[in-house]
């Protein structure tokens, strides 16, 4: 038996702030993942995403059940299986969401998690390239690049441009007071190289032990109590014990599993599977949010990325660039420009997220991507990313396995209003690309096609070639009604003691933009949670 004050399961974008900070702070840390320890170059060229996205060595690969909305079809799931988690296969966009996101959290009845007092963390944890300022700090671990004028591609910039003349301002900041706007996206690149979770949080402590390649398979329970893990992996089983707390950072997808092969969760399920019930906890695994993408694609008349990334000289080029100045095209992310916009003329706040990629290529099935082959011709894509989903799905375990894949079912389009949104999305979409400036380098629109013109033929192609953004939450719910949460404004499990789950599952519901970024917000306020406690 080991034993340490804390035990933090999954070193991934919320794992790794809290095992870093509560080690800093000179607490006992086992920080357990299940991937490997070392680094990939894939995992440090920003733009490797593109060969992470289905490497198994990195990436849990899930896959998940056919989705009614969508004809059938399966969505991707991919998950980071490495220090760092997701942030270290994502597309480093960093989004915080909008204050409203957090006034609803606050309001549903988690007193501590409104916007003033996240914002506080936030800039606690940020080194920003806009410096310290009312909406950013700097000297903290993580940094935080905002992508200029000057090195985004030229077809960003005229997206910018075709943006405005849609009546969306200029945004410099989009992590400013308001998102509302069209800019340049901010990242988690530093010096040319990704900034995941773990190169900003974890550093070298003789207070911190970071044990990779083992698969925690359950949690052990001692008179309603957590008290340590089972876990697997070289040399076998073995189980460690936590003097304090164990703290569940396995993301949305893992944490509600591992809390149902420990006997927690709907005690039908449970039962279902032969599972002892230690806790009838009916809302792990329920209330799953993702956003859902949909995408036109042009051909231009002017040179992208394609031509970069897809010919020999073309790679041979970005690649002795990247290798001699650290820069290029190879050290950012594919999605440089974007904004919110409000597409509910009604809505109070911005509703929708764009994103403009200057490459275009064509999607394979799940699992499978050609974005490191694009078209052998110039072309972009863009996108509309609803900011809020009105459909929830749920993730269960298949089996009583911890090796068995989970059960994962995102429900998309099963509500008529994110029918809605999508429609009013891709008819923006529409018009944006015949504005004079995108107008004058669009060659033609290759999808949906200009046959593809009223609601209907809008709906249908949605339901055929939407996919996930890959931003599942909420599927341990944070609130103070055990019967609708599973656990409190404190993190810790309702019926439970000495556990307490920090990542994306705990989202009351999913912020606006991207998720990386308040997913280690919350591990950050976790920790601070704990650092605070007698």
């Amino acid at each position: 038996m080991d034993h340490w004050d804390y035990i933090v399961v999954g070193a991934g974008s919320a794992g790794s702030a809290i095992a870093g900070r509560l080690a800093e702070a000179g607490r006992r840390v086992l920080l357990v993942e299940a991937g490997p320890k070392r680094r990939f170059p894939w995992t440090t060229i920003p733009i490797g995403y593109g060969k992470t996205y289905t490497d198994p060595r990195v990436n849990w690969m899930f896959t998940s059940l056919p989705i009614p909305g969508m004809g059938g079809r399966v969505n991707y799931v991919p998950r980071g299986k490495v220090l760092g988690g997701s942030s270290s296969i994502n597309a480093m966009v960093y989004s915080r969401g909008q204050p409203a996101d957090y006034a609803a959290w606050e309001a549903a009845g988690n007193p501590g998690w409104g916007w003033e007092a996240v914002l506080d963390c936030y800039r606690e944890m940020e080194d920003h390239d806009l410096g310290a300022g009312p909406a950013h700090g700097a000297g903290g671990p993580l940094h935080v690049t905002q992508l200029t004028e000057a090195e985004a591609h030229p077809l960003t910039r005229t997206f910018v441009a075709a943006a405005q003349e849609m009546g969306l301002e200029f945004t410099p900041d989009l992590n400013g007071e308001s998102i509302e706007g069209a800019g340049y996206y901010q990242t988690t690149i530093r010096r040319g190289r990704r900034e995941s979770a773990a190169t900003a949080f974890l550093r070298s402590s003789p207070n911190l032990r970071i044990l990779t390649g083992r698969q925690v398979t359950r949690l052990l329970v001692e008179d309603g109590r957590v008290t340590g893990i089972a876990t697997e992996g070289p040399g076998g089983a073995k189980d460690f014990r936590a003097g304090r707390e164990v703290i569940l950072s396995a993301g949305a997808i893992g944490s509600p599993a591992l809390l149902q092969l420990s006997g927690i969760g709907p005690a039908a399920l449970l039962r279902r599977l032969g599972i002892a019930v230690t806790l009838d906890s009916p809302q792990v695994g329920r209330n799953l949010q993702d956003h859902l993408c949909y995408d036109h694609v042009y051909r231009t008349v002017r040179p992208s990325l394609n031509q970069d990334l897809g010919s020999l000289t073309g790679k041979i080029r970005v690649g002795l660039r990247y290798l001699l100045e650290g820069k290029g095209p190879l050290a950012m992310s594919l999605n440089q420009g974007g904004g919110y916009f409000r597409a509910d003329p009604e809505s109070n706040v911005p509703d929708m997220q764009l994103y403009f990629s200057p490459l275009s290529y064509e999607r394979a099935v799940p699992g499978k991507r050609a974005l490191m082959r694009p078209d052998p011709f110039p072309g972009v894509c863009m996108s509309i990313s609803p900011t809020k989903a009105h459909s929830t799905g749920h993730v269960e375990l298949a089996a009583p396995d911890w090796r068995a894949a989970p059960a994962i079912q995102p429900n998309f389009l099963d509500d008529a209003r994110d029918v809605a949104a999508m429609v009013a999305g891709a008819r923006y979409l529409r018009a944006l690309s015949r504005t004079p400036s995108l107008g004058a380098v669009i060659e033609a629109e290759l999808k949906p096609g200009p046959d593809c013109d009223d609601d209907a033929a809008f709906e249908a192609d949605v339901r055929a070639r939407a996919y996930s953004v890959f931003h599942p939450c909420g599927t341990c719910r944070m609130g103070p009604d055990p019967s609708a949460a599973v656990v409190g404004p404190d993190l810790r499990l309702h019926g439970l003691a000495g556990l307490r789950v920090a990542d994306a599952s705990i989202f009351p519901e999913i912020p606006s933009g991207n998720i990386n970024a308040p997913s280690m917000m919350v591990g950050r306020m976790a920790a601070n949670l704990i650092l605070a406690q007698p």
